[in-house]
C-alpha cells in the first residue's frame, strides 16, 4: 500500500512542477518555432505514458495485493490485450515521429532565395566568411591555409577575390532573410548551435555540412560549440547580431575582401602592429583560449597582464614583459602560471611576428609598463 501511495505521489508532483515550474525553452528568435512545437508534443505524449504506467502499477498494487487463498490467472496468451498495446504503442511513436519527420524535411530543403555565408570552426573559435557582390564564395583547402590566408581560400579562383572576412566571433545577419550555412573545420569536431535559433549542426572536417533559418527579430544571440572538442571546449563562443537590413548591408561593406588582404601582403604593406598583433592572434586562434575584457578562460587572460606579476606553478613569481610573453609563446611549456594547465602548443614565429604579438598584447594592459635593460620601456 505504502508503494502504491509514493507512485501517486509522485505523478502528482511532476504534474504540479510542470504547471508550476514549467521546463520552457529560451524565446525563439526564428522560424523554426515547430521544433519547439515536436519537443512539446514528444512531451505531452511520453507524459501521459508515465502517468498512465505508474497509475496502473498504483491501481495493481493496491487490486492484486497477496490474499490468503486468492491465486493468479495464468494467461500465457490474451489476443485481445496484446493488440490493444500493439495499437496504442504505435499511435504513441507514431504521433511522437510524424511532426520530427515534417519539421526534418523544412530543415533540409533550404528555400532558393536564401543568401548564404560559410562558418569555419577551429579550437577554440569562430570566423566567418561572406560571398562579395558576384553572391559566390570561392573555393577553400586547408593546404592554401597561412598566415596571409588563414581561411585557406583558393587565390587561384576569382570567385574567392570579394569575399569578405571576418576574423572573430561575433557575425551580423539581416532580419526577415533565409539564410543558409556551410559548416567546415579546420581541426577537430565541433558542433555550431544558437539555442535562440534552434539550429544546431556538427562541423566535421574533411567535409561541408549545412543548415539554415530566418531570423525572425533583432538583437544578439550567444553562439555555443555544442560538441566536446578539447580543453577549451566550454569556452568556445560567439555571438550572432541580428540587423535590419540597411545596418546589415553597412557592416558588410566595411569587412576586409581577400584580394585586400592578398594585396596588402604582396605589396609588404603593414598594419599598424596593435591591428597586425591582433590578426594573428585570431589567425592562430589565440582568442580561444585568452580572453580580452578579464573573462576566465583556458589560459590566462591578456587583459592586463602585460607589467603584472604572475606566481608560477613552481611557487615562484615572474614578470610578465617582452621576454617572458616571448619564452611563453615559443616554448609555452616551459614555465605555466598557476592555475593552469600545461596544454599550449608551441608556435613557431619570428621575431616580427613575436613583436607584434606581445605588443597588441601590451595594448590591452592598463598597468604600469616594466622597465627593459636599456631602462625604456621594451
Amino acid at each position: 500500500m505504502a508503494l502504491a501511495i509514493a507512485l501517486v505521489l509522485i505523478v502528482v508532483f511532476s504534474i504540479l512542477f510542470q504547471m508550476v515550474t514549467p521546463w520552457w525553452s529560451t524565446p525563439v528568435a526564428s522560424n523554426w518555432s515547430n521544433i519547439d512545437d515536436t519537443f512539446i508534443i514528444t512531451g505531452i505524449i511520453t507524459g501521459i505514458v508515465f502517468i498512465a504506467i505508474n497509475l496502473f502499477i498504483a491501481l495493481a498494487i493496491i487490486r492484486y495485493r497477496h490474499k490468503e487463498g486468492h491465486k493468479a490467472d495464468y494467461q500465457p496468451e490474451n489476443k485481445k490485450l496484446e493488440w490493444t498495446l500493439i495499437g496504442a504503442t504505435t499511435v504513441g511513436i507514431v504521433a511522437m515521429l510524424a511532426p520530427g519527420l515534417f519539421v526534418y524535411s523544412d530543415f533540409v530543403h533550404v528555400p532558393d532565395e536564401a543568401d548564404h555565408f560559410e562558418v569555419v570552426a577551429q579550437q577554440w573559435q569562430w570566423s566567418f566568411r561572406f560571398p562579395g557582390d558576384d553572391g559566390q564564395l570561392g573555393t577553400s583547402d586547408t593546404r592554401h591555409i597561412s598566415p596571409d590566408n588563414p581561411f585557406g581560400i583558393n587565390p587561384e579562383d576569382k570567385a574567392g577575390q570579394d569575399d569578405r572576412l571576418v576574423f572573430d566571433n561575433t557575425v551580423h545577419l539581416p532580419l526577415d532573410r533565409p539564410v543558409k550555412l556551410l559548416l567546415r573545420s579546420k581541426d577537430v569536431l565541433h558542433d555550431f548551435y544558437v539555442p535562440h535559433f534552434r539550429v544546431k549542426m556538427d562541423t566535421v572536417p574533411g567535409q561541408i555540412s549545412y543548415v539554415w533559418f530566418t531570423p525572425t527579430r533583432t538583437g544578439k544571440f550567444e553562439i555555443l560549440c555544442a560538441e566536446y572538442c578539447g580543453t577549451g571546449h566550454y569556452n568556445m563562443r560567439g555571438h550572432v547580431i541580428v540587423d535590419s537590413q540597411k545596418d546589415f548591408g553597412q557592416w558588410l561593406q566595411q569587412l576586409p575582401t581577400f584580394a585586400s588582404l592578398q594585396a596588402q601582403a604582396a605589396s609588404g604593406e603593414k598594419l599598424d602592429p596593435i591591428s597586425e598583433g591582433k590578426q594573428l592572434a585570431q589567425v592562430h586562434g589565440c582568442f580561444g583560449c585568452h580572453s580580452i575584457d578579464g573573462a576566465p578562460a583556458v589560459g590566462p587572460t591578456w587583459k592586463d597582464l602585460y607589467g603584472k606579476q604572475e606566481k608560477l606553478t613552481d611557487g615562484s613569481s615572474v614578470l610578465v614583459d617582452a621576454n617572458y610573453l616571448s619564452k611563453s609563446i615559443t616554448d609555452p611549456n616551459d614555465t605555466i602560471i598557476a592555475g593552469y594547465s600545461p596544454i599550449m602548443p608551441a608556435y613557431n614565429l619570428d621575431q616580427q611576428q613575436l613583436d607584434v604579438l606581445i605588443t597588441y598584447i601590451k595594448s590591452l594592459s592598463a598597468l604600469p609598463q616594466p622597465l627593459s635593460e636599456s631602462g625604456g620601456t621594451p
